[in-house]
C-alpha cells in the first residue's frame, strides 16, 4: 500500500515527508493507522550517525495507533484495538523466555538493523528497500508491526498521549521502579530532566522518596520538575560544586541517582554524590569519562549500572504505568506538546533546543 512517511535519507539529512510502500503484515504482525508518535533522542543519534543504523530509512519508535489488520496468527489484537508500540525482540532467546526482553540476543538487530524478525523490511520506495527502525517505523501514516511490540491501550488514556510510553517514558520510569526500587523515605538526585529524566522523577515520587533533587541547565525543565515532584533542583549553570550541593541537601549523599543526562561528566557527578553502598543508574547514552575505579566505585561499595528501555518487559510494565496514569501518580501528559506531522522538523529542533521536553506528532489523515 502507498503511505507517506517521513524519510531520512542520509547523515545529517532533515526529515523529508514522501510517499514510500508498506507491505501487508506477515503471520505475526499488525497494520495499524498510526495516530501519533513521539520524537526521541534516538531518532536523533540516528539521524546523525552517532548510532549508525542503515539508511534511508523510515525511523520513529514511540508510536500508537490503530489496528486495521492482523496477521494469521496473531491471537492478542483485532482490528479496532488501540494500541501503543514498544521495542522489537525476539521471544524465544533465554533472556526473553526469561520476561527480561531488554536483554534480547537479537535487540540490536531488530531494533537498529533496519529489518522486522525475519530479517526483511516492510518498506520500499521505487523498488528499494528501506531501512526499518525498532520494528515499527511509526514516522508514517501506518505501520506494520510484530504483535510481541504492541501493547492495548485502555479506555480512558487518550491514544494520542500513549506512544512515548514505549520508550522513553518507560526508560525513565523503569530504571526507578524495575532497577533501583528505592525504599520509602529514600533520597535521589535525577541529572538530566528531559522526557526521560522527569519520568525517573515521578517514578521517585510514586516510590515514596523523601528527597528528590532535580539536576538540569534548562530553567524551564527545573520549574517542570518541581512542579512534578521534585523537593529541590540544582542548576548547572550557576557555576555551583553540584555534587557538593547535593550532599548538603542530603548529609551523607544521595541513597542512589541516575543520569538521564547524555554527558559524561553527569554521569561522573551522578556517581559521586551518592553515599556508600548506593547504585548510579546510567539511561542516557553518557560520553566518555574518566574514573578511579578503586575511589569512585569499589572503595565506597558503589554500582555504576546501564539500563535498556527501563529493564522493563513492555507487555506489563506499560499498562502499569498507565494505571498510575489513570491514578493521576504519573501525569506524563504534562510532558507532551503536540505537532502536526508535517512539522517534524521543527518537533526536532523544538527538542534539542529545550524548548520542548517530549514533542509528539500527530499524522495526518
Amino acid at each position: 500500500m502507498k503511505i507517506k512517511a517521513a524519510l531520512t535519507k542520509e547523515k545529517d539529512s532533515l526529515f523529508s515527508i514522501e510517499e514510500i510502500d508498506l507491505e501487508e503484515p506477515r503471520s505475526d504482525e499488525l497494520l495499524v493507522k498510526v495516530v501519533a508518535s513521539g520524537f526521541c533522542h534516538t531518532d536523533e543519534l540516528v539521524r546523525t550517525q552517532a548510532i549508525p543504523a542503515p539508511l534511508p530509512a523510515v525511523l520513529g519508535h514511540e508510536g500508537c495507533g490503530i489496528v486495521e489488520k492482523t496477521g494469521a496468527d496473531v491471537k492478542e489484537f483485532k482490528p479496532g484495538d488501540k494500541v501503543a508500540f514498544s521495542f522489537g525482540s525476539c521471544g524465544k532467546c533465554d533472556c526473553c523466555l526469561e520476561g527480561r526482553p531488554t536483554l534480547c540476543d537479537h535487540f540490536s538487530m531488530v531494533n537498529f538493523g533496519g529489518v522486522q524478525l525475519d530479517g526483511t523490511s516492510r518498506l520500499s520506495q521505487n523498488g528499494k528497500p528501506l531501512a526499518s527502525f525498532f520494528g515499527q517505523s511509526s514516522f508514517a501514516e501506518y505501520a506494520v508491526v510484530n504483535e510481541r511490540g504492541a501493547v492495548k491501550v485502555p479506555d480512558g488514556v487518550p491514544l494520542e498521549i500513549a506512544g512515548p510510553l514505549g520508550c522513553g517514558l518507560q526508560t525513565g520510569a523503569g530504571a526507578v521502579l524495575n532497577r533501583l526500587k528505592p525504599r520509602p523515605g529514600s533520597a535521589i538526585a535525577v541529572f538530566g530532566c528531559g522526557s526521560v529524566g522527569l519520568s525517573a522523577l515521578m517514578a521517585a515520587k510514586i516510590s515514596g522518596c523523601a528527597t528528590i533533587i532535580a539536576v538540569d541547565r534548562v530553567q524551564s525543565r527545573l520549574d517542570a520538575s518541581l512542579e512534578l515532584g521534585a523537593t529541590h533542583v540544582v542548576g548547572s549553570k550557576q557555576g555551583e560544586d553540584i555534587v557538593s550541593r547535593i550532599r548538603e541537601i542530603t548529609g551523607s549523599g544521595a541513597d542512589c541517582s541516575i543520569d538521564a543526562s547524555g554527558s559524561g561528566i553527569c554521569t561522573r557527578m551522578a556517581l559521586n554524590c551518592t553515599r556508600r553502598g548506593s547504585s548510579t543508574v546510567l539511561i542516557g547514552g553518557g560520553g566518555e569519562m574518566t574514573l578511579n575505579a578503586e575511589i569512585d566505585v569499589m572503595a565506597d561499595a558503589k554500582s555504576l549500572v546501564g539500563v535498556v528501555e527501563g529493564d522493563s518487559n513492555p507487555k506489563l510494565f506499560i499498562p502499569e504505568l498507565m494505571e498510575h496514569y489513570l491514578a493521576g501518580r504519573f501525569p506524563f501528559n504534562k510532558l507532551i506538546t503536540f505537532y502536526d506531522f508535517e512539522d517534524i522538523n521543527t518537533a526536532m529542533n523544538d527538542s534539542l533546543s529545550g524548548k520542548t521536553i517530549k514533542a509528539v506528532l500527530r499524522m495526518m489523515s
